[in-house]
């Protein structure tokens, strides 16, 4: 059986972005691409588990992670999902899902992997069975990006909208590592204030909240509130903000306590948002890039 950090679980994508000039670009994309790009730029053994079109395979060719370490599922439908930005930093944007990936079981978790840490990256409600955390849990850490649970796909148009977790109070308790953007982290708790939502969700279970949001990243633990700014001297990689620094956060926090943890996640993000793509780079550079704008 082959140990690994974390496992991570989600469709890797087609994404077809529109910016608000209307320029068109085609990308891969999935919070699967991102996530383990960061966590293994800065060293962390990941091993990333999707689900695609046997048509479609060429997408694994932008996993950063070693072949060897992607395990890929074929199935019937790969997700393809289409982003119209209206703005120039990418804060406010439209999705329709033009295609729907199937869904994933513990079925499709290869019985040689074994994680400290489960990582759900869904994209669309009904990405995975609830079902799948709880037994997760029973093996390892669980984390969560709360996007695969209030993110829906209506099933005539594709368009895309949110509504809240029905099941949040259930599953929150076996969720370690719970990760939300501000406007989702609202949709959950009805409060715009960030500190007071990750307090919400840690008294409803889940151990760590992370929040993420255009100037900083949040986080909290049950103790102490921390922040640390993101420092990214340009915004032409903004897609995958998230996910870059939730894989790399819940990896460093394998070995380092939550505000080192958390600036680690914070540089790694900020460096990889100045360039298009997941993280290319290596645990000295994301280190240099902390050393010269956070300390």
């Amino acid at each position: 059986m082959k140990q690994y950090d974390s496992v991570i679980i989600g469709h890797i994508t087609e994404d077809i972005n529109i910016d608000h000039e209307d320029n068109t670009v085609h990308i891969c994309g999935g919070a699967v691409l991102y996530a383990s790009a960061s966590a293994f730029a800065l060293g962390h053994t990941v091993a990333a588990v999707t689900k695609l079109a046997a048509a479609d395979s060429a997408r694994l060719e932008q996993f950063t992670i070693p072949r060897e370490d992607v395990f890929a599922v074929s199935c019937e439908r790969s997700t393809t999902i289409r982003n119209k930005y209206f703005t120039a930093d990418k804060e406010r944007r439209d999705c329709v899902c033009l295609s729907r990936g199937t869904p994933f079981t513990m079925d499709d978790l290869p019985k040689e992997l074994d994680g400290q840490i489960y990582h759900f990256a869904g994209l669309i409600v009904g990405d995975y069975a609830d079902d799948m955390i709880p037994l997760c849990a029973k093996k390892g850490a669980v984390a969560v990006d709360v996007q695969g649970c209030l993110r829906h796909a209506d099933p005539e148009t594709g368009r895309m909208y949110f509504e809240d977790w029905k099941a949040k109070k259930e599953l929150l308790p076996y969720i370690t590592y719970l990760k939300t953007d501000a406007a989702e982290a609202e949709i959950l708790t009805g409060t715009a204030d960030r500190a007071a939502a990750a307090k919400i969700l840690h008294g409803w279970g889940a151990k760590e909240i992370l929040i993420t949001h255009n100037t900083e990243v949040l986080t909290y633990d049950g103790g102490e509130i921390y922040a640390c700014p993101i420092r990214a001297r340009n915004l032409s990689g903004r897609t995958g903000r998230g996910d870059t620094t939730f894989g790399a956060y819940l990896n460093e926090r394998l070995q380092s306590d939550v505000p080192t943890a958390l600036e680690t996640a914070t540089a790694t993000v900020s460096l990889k948002m100045e360039t298009p793509g997941p993280l290319r780079a290596d645990r000295a550079e994301i280190l240099a890039y902390l050393r010269r704008f956070y300390r």
